[in-house]
């Protein structure tokens, strides 16, 4: 079990869900003097490895005091109500625009199946189990909640979606961010130096408000930032102007091809792979060329697909 977690001091450990591959998705853990919160859940089928991890850093099921997720997409949330049933004490805490999709899942996973196709999306997510109301805690803007005695701050942060919201750490002054300060794959760092790109998947891409979102966090100072896809990153200002320059790379391209049609989507996909072999040639990460484009090739259609339902929405 060792392999799978990261320990990154403070009580906040990263375990390596398995989904999507090795080091792609993390389910984050907090520990605070023997009480523990998770923040997002990845899917149904990590969940014993989840549960695995908690035993092995001495925590019991009974042990775990919220299950926190940054927002309702299902490679976040998607084992939420199974998890939820094996930790008999945990609450669910979410943003009060996701709480009704975890009590009653049907919604989410058709909007899922309308963009995976429903036999891909029920091989990736399984059945999705809804959540008591009565255990459910919708965190509002500045709402707050303690782990023992560690404060933890929530904070509304849409962009990636409207349904986002971002943990603030009272004790370090971290930040887990999901996925509004986009996605940091370990695989592409190079001597220890870290890259970020943004996620604008579908449905809620909202570029302004990302900015603003990224100057939110940015303008808190923090020394570290766990990210679900994966874990923790330093360096925040640097990455923080990649950020807001790449959030308007790909607003430029989605611009450009507006008009394009039933070409729209190809022309947007092969523009971004243009992209990112060009930003991994000036920045010196660890994957080029076609191996890059192999290993991004779900997030480029991901994000392009985001970006058409963009433009569709600001005609």
């Amino acid at each position: 079990m060792k392999e799978f977690l990261h320990d990154y001091g403070n009580g906040i450990h990263a375990i390596d869900s398995g989904y999507g591959g090795a080091v792609f998705c993390a389910v984050h853990v907090m520990i605070e003097q023997g009480r523990a919160a998770l923040i997002d859940t990845a899917t149904n089928a990590t969940v014993a490895r989840t549960l695995a991890a908690l035993e092995y850093l001495g925590i019991g099921r009974d042990q775990v005091d919220y299950l926190i997720l940054t927002h309702i997409h299902l490679d976040h949330a998607g084992a939420a109500g199974t998890l939820m049933a094996a930790l008999p004490n945990a609450r669910l805490v979410v943003h009060p625009r996701g709480s009704r999709h975890m009590a009653d899942p049907g919604k989410l996973f058709a909007a899922v199946q309308d963009v995976y196709g429903k036999e891909e999306a029920d091989r990736l997510y399984g059945t999705l189990l809804p959540i008591d109301p009565a255990r459910i805690i919708e965190a509002s803007d500045r709402d707050t909640l303690t782990l023992a005695n560690r404060e933890l701050e929530f904070l509304d942060a849409p962009g990636h979606a409207r349904h986002h919201m971002v943990v603030r750490d009272g004790r370090t002054g971290h930040f887990f961010t999901g996925d509004t300060f986009g996605l940091s794959y370990r695989q592409l760092d190079a001597d220890g130096r870290q890259f970020v790109m943004p996620s604008t998947s579908p449905s809620q891409f909202d570029p302004v408000a990302l900015h603003r979102t990224v100057d939110m966090i940015a303008a808190q100072q923090p020394a570290a930032i766990y990210v679900t896809h994966f874990g923790k990153v330093v360096d925040v200002p640097r990455l923080a102007a990649d950020m807001h320059r790449l959030i308007d790379a790909h607003v430029a391209i989605g611009t450009r091809h507006r008009h394009a049609g039933s070409e729209r989507l190809h022309r947007i996909s092969t523009d971004l792979n243009t992209l990112y072999e060009q930003e991994a040639r000036d920045q010196g990460w660890a994957m080029q060329g076609e191996t890059l484009l192999d290993f991004l090739a779900m997030d480029i259609d991901l994000n392009a697909q985001g970006i058409g339902i963009w433009l569709d929405g600001t005609r």
